[in-house]
Parts: structure tokens; C-alpha cells; sequence
């Protein structure tokens, strides 16, 4: 059975993009744009893994992150920070917040982004 990916991103293109890759790796990819909608979906779909914006509609990233690390069911969630935040003190916080990961989009490309989501499920 394929691994889940919940993918938050609001821009379409870049959420077109991921998927792409990410389905060529044979992994399900559930994609959600907006912020306020990410835990209602991780509930229902249980993701193996989460890659999660920072921008987004309504809720932004770090929100959702402490909310989901707040939630004794799904804290064990892996979550990929994946941002064009590319700051210090932003990927500190997406780290102390609980995230594996912290990806810097215009530093990564969409396969460095998959070899991260493979190495971490």
C-alpha cells in the first residue's frame, strides 16, 4: 500500500508540481490549499507523512504545526516544513515547533524534496 502524503500548499502550480513528483515515487498524495482545513483532513485521511507551507489561507504553518504536535493522535506525524521562508529565525522555529524538516523552496528542487519525504518515511 502506497505511503500518504498530505500536501499543504496553496499555489496551484507548485502543489501540481510536488504531486507530480512525488506520484512518480508511487507515494498518494492528498492535497489541501487552505490552512484552516489541514487538521480536519489529517484526521480524516491520516497522512504518513505531512508537508506543510508556511503562507497560507486563514491558519499559517507554525500554527497548524504546534496544533497538530498539541494532539496526542497526531503528533507522531512527520511534518516537512516547506516555505520560501528561508530565515533563521523561521527555520528555528518550524524545528522547535516539532518539524523533521525545514525546506527551503527556492533552495530545493522537487526531487531533493522527495529524496527528504523517502528518507524520513
Amino acid at each position: 500500500m502506497p505511503k500518504k502524503i498530505l500536501l499543504v500548499e496553496d499555489e496551484k502550480i507548485l502543489s501540481e508540481m510536488y504531486q507530480t513528483k512525488l506520484e512518480r515515487e508511487k507515494f498518494e498524495v492528498v492535497n489541501v490549499e487552505d490552512g484552516g482545513e489541514v487538521l480536519e483532513k489529517v484526521k480524516k485521511e491520516k497522512p504518513d507523512l505531512i508537508l506543510l507551507d508556511v503562507i497560507l489561507p486563514k491558519t499559517n504553518g507554525f500554527d497548524i504545526l504546534a496544533e497538530l504536535k498539541a494532539n496526542s493522535k497526531l503528533k507522531n506525524i512527520p511534518v516537512i516544513m516547506l516555505t520560501n521562508l528561508g530565515q533563521e529565525e523561521d527555520i528555528k522555529k518550524g524545528k522547535e515547533l516539532g518539524a523533521k524538516d525545514y525546506i527551503v523552496k527556492a533552495n530545493s528542487t522537487p526531487a531533493q524534496v522527495v529524496e527528504k519525504v523517502k528518507k524520513i518515511i
